[in-house]
């Protein structure tokens, strides 16, 4: 075939039978246009008319659209698309190429789908200035390792249809082999099995939570619309369903819907917050890609209903699912011991024979595994170790770790990991085998004035996360100044940790400080006890407390620091006693909801500001014998709590959470009867003049 100009263009009848024969066979493709993107434009304009791509998506500019039908998405957008199926992705990677928004994209695709990605040409990857660097401040990173490693597993995979439409616009397309039945999307014996134990689940007794696990397109979306419609004909009186995204729950609905014959008045999806916030009534609640919603909002669910089915991807785009078992199953476990899980592992959106779900995996290490613990965590050896030059296995077992130890690790931070320039990584063996990793990036060393820019709050700049947020937040511009190296993340196996192997890490981190003349370690999280308790013990001191919960964590940011040189201890002390002076202020404003044993560990850890005196002896006596009331007792009950070895005092005490509630947080009477920690007023306060009589008999020197 030729245009007007004469130029070669392809031959539409061979693409639209290698669709026809992938549909039949269950298979998808993915094809990669290489080379000018105008060319690659105007062959997909010649192409694309010919297939089935609707619905589909168009991740490049709106004018540059090859095919009308196609629904124009930003690149960053594709996670919008979990729970729906597409036929085709028209993939313009000249706009970027974010990770997580791409694998996600990749699993929307039905049998048949064609994922056409542009691209220039594949040596040209590691030095190609992808756009989306800019989003996570790589855009100076030089050669990109993560770009050129995917560009080896593209070249090295048979199954990839490779266009280079200036050279040679019809390439040799594959024989698809197929049976005389065609590939249809059907229940599979597994999604059966699947739907009667979420039936038996939310017909049976409360608080046995059911946990679903499975990798994508496996059908769990399918199972739960088919269980819900079952648990309302077998006399549930009404079923939620909640997601982090409404477009999650599509398919859900879609199956929801074949299996009622359109009646499902009773099946509903509530967005969380809504959930949380009105409470409404339901026997079963749904909670789908739980993975992608903060722990503390899932134990919220958990403790909110009678019967919940939690369901969530095992692998990729949307934080791990293995991640949120880990860090749920706690939960789990402590709150409702009798929970059961299943999972499902035959695919049913395509046939186990298709090529594209592999090639995602080993692109994005969406099946990453760390290494099977071997021994008693002996023959401890720690080195340097740099992922952007390991071999696969390697990479694959140190991700994989990162993959366990964390609630939400996903594409994005493979790629963040292998190109950053200022990242430096240390692995831990145990007898040989894997076992620990960090990751960790050096920060700051701005110049002065640019450091004051940052610290009004006038100038942000792409990373530089734990030096920007003291600058910015704290108040001093030194933060910003000063290099510090920020650990990113930490991962021990499993099975070996609370043995100190952790510990050795942050040690080499911070023997690597001293060494370059850096001036602190430091690092930023989701302020958890079990961690402070880790950083603590590792010489990390509290500096700053975040004001806004962390989507990805439900929990408040955390950043922790030690000085590794002169000026950065300086730092450190001027920024720990800073939030110390501000706390009993800050607290009840702004942390009011922070968990008590994290509250009182948080303000334990602070240095002492303001000594006690005799006026406030005075007080603090009358109040323990019941003279002075608590309200006019407050300020110097709270001036006690900052006073060193108190909190620990508090903390033994079987009244600690009392303590922490109405003295530090601020806690009406009546916020705290109906939080069981008080039956009212009265009791409450003899409760706390209890503690403070205690306090004072053990402590004379205050």
């Amino acid at each position: 075939m030729s245009d007007e100009t004469g130029k070669h263009m392809p031959e539409q009848d061979r693409w639209w039978k290698l669709q026809a024969d992938l549909k039949t066979a269950g298979q998808r493709r993915m094809v990669l246009l290489e080379g000018d993107r105008e060319d690659s434009l105007a062959w997909l304009c010649e192409v694309l008319p010919a297939l089935a791509v609707t619905p589909g998506v168009w991740t490049g500019p709106v004018d540059d659209q090859p095919e009308s039908s196609l629904t124009r998405i930003k690149p960053v957008e594709g996670r919008r698309w979990l729970g729906q199926e597409l036929a085709g992705v028209v993939w313009d990677g000249w706009q970027g190429n974010p990770p997580d928004s791409f694998a996600a994209l990749s699993g929307t695709l039905s049998a048949g789908g064609l994922f056409f990605w542009l691209m220039p040409l594949l040596d040209e990857w590691s030095s190609f200035d992808d756009p989306d660097y800019r989003r996570t401040g790589l855009e100076g990173a030089g050669r990109h390792a993560f770009a050129a490693r995917l560009g080896r597993i593209l070249a090295d995979d048979p199954d990839v249809i490779r266009v280079n439409p200036a050279v040679d616009p019809d390439p040799v397309l594959p024989d698809i082999p197929t049976s005389h039945e065609a590939f249809q999307i059907g229940a599979t014996e597994d999604q059966r099995r699947l739907v009667d134990e979420i039936v038996r689940t939310g017909l049976g007794r409360r608080r046995r939570p059911l946990v679903v696990t499975a990798d994508r397109g496996r059908g769990k979306s399918a199972a739960l619309g088919m269980a819900a419609i079952r648990l309302l004909s077998e006399g549930r009186q009404r079923v939620i369903v909640t997601a982090p995204e409404p477009a999650t729950v599509k398919t859900l609905f879609h199956h929801a819907r074949l299996a009622a014959g359109g009646d499902h008045a009773q099946l509903a999806y509530v967005p969380l917050e809504q959930l949380l916030a009105d409470r409404p009534e339901a026997e079963v609640v749904m909670v789908d890609e739980a993975a992608a919603i903060p722990a503390d909002l899932l134990k919220r669910v958990l403790l909110g209903w009678p019967r919940v089915i939690f369901s969530t991807t095992v692998h990729g785009y949307e934080g791990s699912g293995r991640g949120f078992a880990v860090r749920f199953r706690s939960v789990l476990d402590t709150e409702t011991p009798h929970w059961r899980s299943a999972s499902l592992t035959a695919p049913i959106r395509w046939a186990a024979s298709d090529p594209l779900e592999p090639l995602t995996r080993e692109m994005f290490l969406l099946g990453a595994e760390a290494p099977v613990s071997k021994g008693d965590g002996s023959g401890v050896v720690v080195e340097p170790w740099n992922p952007s030059t390991a071999g696969e296995q390697e990479l694959n077992e140190a991700f994989g770790l990162l993959v366990d130890a964390h609630y939400r690790t996903s594409p994005g931070d493979l790629r963040q990991w292998m190109d950053d320039p200022a990242a430096v990584s240390w692995r831990l063996t145990c007898d040989g085998v894997l076992a620990g990793v960090l990751w960790a990036t050096v920060e700051g060393g701005l110049d002065a004035a640019l450091a004051d820019q940052v610290m009004l709050g006038k100038r942000r700049l792409r990373g530089h996360l734990l030096a920007q947020s003291l600058a910015t937040h704290s108040g001093f511009a030194e933060a910003a100044s000063q290099r510090l190296l920020r650990v990113v993340r930490i991962a021990v196996n499993e099975d070996l940790r609370h043995r100190g192997l952790g510990a050795k890490l942050v040690v080499a981190a911070q023997d690597h400080a001293r060494k370059q003349g850096l001036d602190g370690v430091g690092t930023s999280f989701g302020g958890d006890a079990g961690l402070v308790s880790f950083w603590q013990r590792c010489g990390l001191q509290p500096v700053r407390l975040g004001l806004k919960r962390e989507a990805s964590s439900g929990e408040y940011p955390l950043q922790l620091l030690s000085g590794a040189s002169g000026q950065g201890k300086v730092l450190t002390d001027q920024l720990r006693r800073r939030l110390a002076e501000h706390w009993l202020t800050l607290v009840p404003l702004n942390w009011p909801d922070l968990e008590p044993e994290l509250i009182l560990q948080l303000t334990g850890g602070l240095p002492t500001v303001g000594s006690i005196n005799d006026d406030d002896r005075k007080d603090l006596n009358s109040f323990a014998e019941g003279y002075r009331g608590f309200d006019l007792t407050l300020p110097v009950l709270r001036k006690l709590s900052m006073q060193g070895g108190v909190i620990g005092l508090v903390a033994a005490s079987s009244q600690a959470a009392l303590w922490a509630r109405a003295v530090i947080q601020g806690w009406s009477w009546r916020q705290l009867q109906a939080a069981g920690l008080c039956r009212g007023r009265e009791p409450g306060e003899f409760a706390l003049r209890i503690m403070v009589r205690e306090l004072l008999q053990n402590r004379p020197d205050l």
